[in-house]
């Protein structure tokens, strides 16, 4: 797997988004902007996408995303809740239909008791609630290797979210709301005239 198929799954994904009138927005560690690339390599793909973040950081993701510093603190960069809180930051913040975020350990370096070299999460979310995670142990296959297999798995997790029930408008943000509860307004009250009172008649 490599560039062509990054290329082939990134123009049927735009297509299948421009069909459907959705929006992507990205976020990624490991992959330090592959993904966004990969789409925008095609032209044309403005119309769909929004914005990428890169957050290689754990500061980046507090700081762009939202990722709650205990989050990052009990499970670590590298984990399920850390990449669902990324791509929920991303849905947020960007204000679009889908995102994707990937925070993995590419290597060479960089392992740690029960997080070998070649981990990856992956994490999917799409404005009206659904949410899909992905860990993939890639072994240590090479840098360039981890990375560009990640870029595939994005996508085709883009590709899944995209074609199920997902509407044009924009409905309520579900996932969003996860993060950062709405406050529920009371409905405004319409004043009634009131009429004068009638004279009682003599």
């Amino acid at each position: 797997m490599g560039g062509s198929d990054a290329r082939a799954l990134s123009r049927s994904l735009l297509d299948l988004c421009r069909m459907r009138k959705l929006t992507i927005a990205t976020a990624e560690s490991c992959t330090g902007g592959l993904v966004a690339g990969a789409l925008t390599d095609i032209p044309g793909s403005s119309d769909v996408i929004d914005r990428g973040f890169v957050t290689y950081s754990n500061d980046a993701k507090r700081a762009m995303l939202g990722v709650e510093a205990s989050t990052l603190a009990n499970f670590g960069a590298v984990s399920k809740e850390t990449a669902t809180a990324m791509a929920i930051g991303a849905l947020e913040r960007a204000d679009v239909d889908l995102a994707v975020a990937i925070t993995g350990i590419a290597g060479p370096g960089g392992a740690t008791p029960g997080k070998p070299v070649g981990l990856v999460h992956f994490a999917a979310a799409a404005r009206d609630g659904r949410i899909i995670h992905r860990e993939h142990r890639f072994g240590a296959i090479g840098r360039s290797a981890v990375r560009a297999r990640s870029v595939v798995e994005a996508l085709r997790m883009l590709m899944d979210l995209a074609r199920g029930p997902q509407v044009a408008a924009k409905p309520q943000r579900a996932v969003a709301s996860r993060l950062r509860p709405r406050v529920t307004r009371s409905p405004r009250r319409h004043a009634v005239k009131r009429r004068p009172p009638r004279s009682p008649r003599g």
